[in-house]
């Protein structure tokens, strides 16, 4: 059953981006800020995330500007005849020096870093790039201006793994050091209800519109 908006609460629609070849790479490879575009998998898991949504009264979709989340809010927005509204802040996090390459072959060249990222990406960043604390900084101010602008509405927002992964992280109260635990699917929905400047998380990440 769809969630239901009252005159002072925002539903929230929180969707990670689809695949893109990196994502789909064996192992995965970290692309951080490149903007690269879905792949063709990615494509038809927007499309069928847009289908699963069409049926909701979504006022407006918000994305990181980056061309992978641009392209999946696009599927999202279509059946709406709406725009996609860029937000700069949900850019996903900065990788830094670890761009292109994978968390397996990080960890053979770069051990120590990898495994101080892997026990507590709040305070150890990616190496040349933002940590999880850095990350949550930007983007905290921006959803709680979103929510708080569309009271009585149903929005969606597009952003990308780390950027899902923290702000939903503090939705569990799980600290930002234990923001891996926070699994996220190529388009997975997470939904979330803002009320009285609070946010509840009402599902996470939910993914069974992906799969025949």
């Amino acid at each position: 059953m769809p969630p239901t908006t009252s005159p002072d609460s925002c539903i929230l629609f929180m969707v990670r981006h689809g695949a893109t070849d990196n994502n789909l790479a064996d192992p995965p490879l970290l692309q951080g800020r490149a903007d690269v575009p879905l792949s063709v998998a990615g494509q038809q898991q927007a499309e069928r995330t847009g289908q699963l949504l069409s049926s909701q009264s979504i006022r407006r979709v918000y994305s990181s500007p980056l061309l992978r989340a641009r392209q999946t809010a696009a599927a999202i927005a279509k059946p709406h005849a709406l725009d996609v509204d860029v937000v700069e802040a949900l850019e996903e996090i900065d990788v830094g020096e670890w761009e292109g390459r994978s968390w397996k072959e990080i960890a053979v060249s770069e051990p120590q870093r990898y495994h101080q990222f892997m026990s507590n990406p709040a305070e150890h960043g990616y190496a040349g790039g933002e940590n999880v604390t850095d990350l949550f900084s930007r983007i905290q101010p921006a959803m709680a201006q979103l929510l708080a602008a569309n009271l009585g509405g149903q929005i969606v927002v597009v952003g990308h793994n780390l950027v899902n992964r923290t702000f939903l992280a503090r939705l569990l109260d799980l600290p930002l050091a234990q923001v891996r635990k926070v699994n996220q699917d190529n388009c997975g929905v997470s939904v979330a209800r803002y009320r009285d400047g609070e946010t509840k998380l009402l599902t996470l990440n939910s993914a069974f519109h992906l799969y025949e």
